[in-house]
């Protein structure tokens, strides 16, 4: 895949999301308001993951890797 066609299928990409925001039919300051907005969402967005979901990945790795090796001593006998 060469660079030209790289280029148009972006623009073709951007054309599809113009239509389907209806974007194309904002003056450009709305524009530039309605991207910057979109923008920050979806930066707010990953930050939030990456942050959060490491922490939530080790605290699940963490349970899941002590589990079995706890789960004897903490349990209560029923029969005596």
């Amino acid at each position: 895949m060469d660079l030209k066609s790289t280029k148009n299928y972006l623009y073709w990409l951007f054309c599809q999301f113009e239509l389907i925001t209806c974007s194309y039919l904002m003056e450009p300051w709305e524009k530039v308001l309605f991207y910057t907005f979109n923008l920050a969402m979806v930066l707010t967005l990953l930050y939030t993951t990456y942050v959060f979901m490491c922490d939530q990945l080790s605290s699940a790795l963490h349970f899941f890797l002590h589990f079995p090796a706890n789960q004897h001593s903490n349990s209560v006998s029923v029969v005596k």
